[in-house]
C-alpha cells in the first residue's frame, strides 16, 4: 500500500478556517475578537476573508497582530466582480493576499480578478457555489482556481444550500484538477462558526507554509471526523479514521464502495469500479452524521 501524498508529507495537520467576516465589511465581531474567538476554539490558523468591495474600502485585512506562538493568520479577501450565468456577483475567495492588493480594476471580470490574486500567491478557490446557483460553466471560466469550497456552513444552517461537491464532481469528472475546501463563512450575526474547516498538512504554522500546502492539495476537510491515513495499491484503498458510523470512496459518476459499521477506525474497500473514471475521493461519516472529505485521489499519481 502507498500512502497519498498528504499523509506521507513531512511536518503535521494544523487545522485552520479559510473563509470568515468581521466588521472590516458585514460581520459582527471586530478583527480581534474574530480572532480570538477562532484561537480559543483550538484552531492553528484562520484567514479572515472580508467582502474586496468598494463600499468597504476594499480590504485585505489586516490580522497579523493577532499572531502567537499558537495561532497564526494569512491574509486574504474575498473578491466581487459582475456576474456569473446568473447575473449574481461572483464571489471568489483568495488565501495568502499581499496586504496591498490592488482595489478592483474597472471593467476587470471573474477571470481577470482570479488570475490576479493567483499571481500574487494566493490559493483561489471558488465559494459556496450551491448558495448562488454557480454554473459548470461559470467555474469553466476561472482557469486560476485552486479548489471549491464543498461545505459552506453558513450557507447550510442559513438557507439548506452548502454542499458544493455537486459542482466539484462534474469539474473533476471533465478532467479539471481542483480540490475541495470546507469552511465556516462565519459572519457571527448567530451561531455560524465551527462548522467545517480544513486541516492542512504542512512543515510549520508558517502561513507561507500553509498556503504552500493547500496549492499542493496537502489537506483535507471536515466537520469532526479525523482522517488519519488514505493508501492504496491500485486494486484497494485503505482508511484509517477516528471511530465512523461509514467510510466511503467515491468516482465519477456512480462509481462507489463503502462500508457501514459501528465504530470503523479502518476500512479496505475495492478499486476495481472506481478507479475506472480516472480518480476517487474518501468520505467518512461518523455517528453524529458529521463528515470528513479527502481531497481527489488521481489514480496516475
Amino acid at each position: 500500500m502507498r500512502e497519498i501524498e498528504t499523509f506521507a508529507q513531512p511536518g503535521q495537520f494544523y487545522r485552520g478556517n479559510l473563509h470568515c467576516h468581521s466588521t472590516r465589511s458585514d460581520g459582527r465581531l471586530g478583527v480581534e475578537a474574530v480572532c480570538a474567538a477562532y484561537r480559543e476554539a483550538g484552531y492553528d490558523f484562520i484567514t479572515l476573508t472580508d467582502h474586496f468591495l468598494p463600499i468597504y474600502d476594499f480590504p485585505v485585512t489586516d490580522t497579523r497582530p493577532f499572531r502567537t506562538d499558537a495561532f497564526t493568520t494569512i491574509l486574504g479577501a474575498e473578491m466581487h466582480v459582475p456576474a456569473t450565468a446568473l447575473g449574481e456577483t461572483w464571489h471568489i475567495l483568495a488565501t495568502g493576499l499581499p496586504l496591498d492588493f490592488t482595489a478592483t480594476l474597472p471593467g476587470e471580470s471573474a477571470s481577470e480578478i482570479a488570475a490576479r490574486c493567483a499571481a500574487s500567491g494566493a490559493f483561489v478557490t471558488l465559494v459556496h457555489p450551491a448558495w448562488y446557483g454557480l454554473t459548470v460553466g461559470d467555474a469553466d471560466a476561472i482557469e486560476a482556481a485552486h479548489a471549491v469550497e464543498i461545505y459552506n456552513h453558513t450557507s447550510a444552517i442559513k438557507n439548506d444550500r452548502g454542499d458544493g461537491w455537486n459542482l466539484l464532481d462534474q469539474l473533476l469528472s471533465q478532467g479539471r484538477r481542483l480540490t475541495g475546501c470546507a469552511s465556516d463563512d462565519a459572519h457571527f450575526h448567530f451561531d455560524d462558526a465551527f462548522g467545517g474547516w480544513v486541516m492542512v498538512r504542512a512543515p510549520s504554522r508558517d502561513p507561507d507554509a500553509l498556503v504552500d500546502a493547500l496549492k499542493h492539495g496537502h489537506y483535507y476537510s471536515s466537520q469532526g471526523p479525523l482522517l488519519h491515513s488514505i493508501a492504496h495499491d491500485g486494486d484497494a484503498i485503505e482508511i484509517e479514521c477516528s471511530p465512523a458510523a461509514a467510510i466511503m470512496v467515491l468516482g465519477r459518476g456512480s462509481k462507489a464502495a463503502h462500508e457501514i459499521g459501528i465504530d470503523l477506525t479502518k476500512s479496505r474497500l475495492p478499486l476495481d469500479r472506481v478507479r475506472r473514471g480516472g480518480h476517487a475521493r474518501i468520505v467518512v461519516v461518523d455517528d453524529r452524521g458529521r463528515r470528513a472529505w479527502s481531497n481527489p485521489i488521481w489514480f496516475d499519481k
